[in-house]
């Protein structure tokens, strides 16, 4: 099929591209690529990494991914400006101010050719114990979240970045995190709907281009499958709260998901169930899952859908690639203005 590895974004290994990375991405039509801290020598070298990125598809240009949420969850930080953590700015109470941070996140990471944040989170910090949420999150309830979420999926799509909203539907009522073991949720779906998915309502109504699937089981959705791979929870998400963007999923790496399925067989439970993009932070296992993926059964008209969403998008967001002027980088992360910004919002946390 045609334009089956548009769903998928994989990692690459280094600072430059290996001529296996370089021969599978080109030949295989992939999608996107994620960097990560292992991938970033200096906003130099990245800026000539995207481009040689670019490079290898002229026709569908790649999404270019980072995390760049602010506080712990923030790559490139030698470089990039330091932003506070999702929960000290909510307690500001100012959505504007959200937005300046917003934008100022937004143009730094476009300056290096990102195109997709994945950020930012909708999970509520309603569990104390939840360290792998706990500041990432704008606030402890969903009021305080929904207006915070809102603030940022607009500044980041504004200036031109795709916003992903993420965890659906929601990491806060659990204590375990999904890097090492599969998170249960014992919460009632009627308390979910009314707190944890109201932040993903408001992300859909400030028109989030991408949403990303957690890896929670959640009992009162899917006894037996987690939400990135089940019918069930895409169903929610597409059918009830009216989603039309791409949805993407957490790192299929994850040993949330390794730990307990198969990599091709998640890969195709995800995907099947609804997922757009399957998203992976090691190479190989992307390139085995593709490779698996193209010499199965699948069906082939419901997954065409998927590939004229994920270009619809790279269409409105991307357009043709542009290369970037590597020695000019450098001129727009950082500026005097945004250093003054940054001072006086550490002023304000600090008071």
């Amino acid at each position: 099929m045609k334009g089956l590895g548009q769903l998928f974004i994989t990692g690459i290994q280094g600072h430059y591209l290996t001529d296996d990375e370089v021969k599978f991405i080109s030949e295989n039509d992939i999608g996107g690529v994620i960097l990560f801290d292992r991938n970033f020598e200096s906003i130099g070298q990245v800026g000539e990494l995207v481009n040689s990125i670019q490079e290898l598809n002229k026709e569908n240009p790649l999404f270019i991914a980072l995390d760049y949420e602010g506080g712990r969850v923030q790559r490139f930080r030698k470089s990039l400006s330091v932003i506070p953590p999702m929960l000290e700015v909510g307690q500001l109470g100012s959505p504007k101010l959200c937005y300046e941070i917003g934008e100022i996140m937004a143009e730094e990471i476009k300056a290096i050719g990102i195109n997709i944040n994945l950020a930012p989170c909708c999970d509520i910090f309603s569990q104390k114990n939840n360290k792998v949420i706990g500041d990432r999150a704008f606030g402890k309830d969903h009021e305080t979240v929904s207006k915070f979420v809102t603030s940022m999926v607009r500044a980041f799509q504004n200036a031109g970045v795709i916003a992903c909203a993420k965890h659906f539907p929601g990491h806060g009522p659990t204590s375990k995190d999904s890097h090492f073991e599969l998170p249960v949720v014992k919460k009632k779906l009627d308390d979910i709907h009314q707190e944890d998915i109201q932040p993903f309502i408001k992300a859909i109504k400030s028109r989030v281009e991408m949403i990303m699937m957690a890896h929670l089981l959640v009992d009162d959705i899917d006894e037996k499958l987690p939400t990135s791979l089940s019918p069930q929870a895409h169903k929610i998400l597409r059918k009830e709260l009216g989603f039309k963007g791409v949805i993407i999923s957490d790192d299929m790496d994850m040993k949330a998901i390794t730990d307990n399925f198969g990599l091709f067989e998640a890969t195709k439970m995800a995907l099947d169930s609804g997922t757009d993009i399957v998203e992976f932070s090691k190479f190989e296992s992307a390139k085995e899952s593709y490779e698996k993926l193209i010499n199965s059964d699948f069906d082939q008209s419901f997954y065409q859908e998927k590939v004229d969403r994920v270009l619809k998008l790279k269409k409105q967001y991307i357009g043709s690639y542009e290369p970037l002027f590597v020695p000019e980088i450098g001129q727009k992360i950082k500026t005097e203005q945004t250093v003054s910004f940054l001072a006086e919002l550490d002023k304000k946390l600090s008071s």
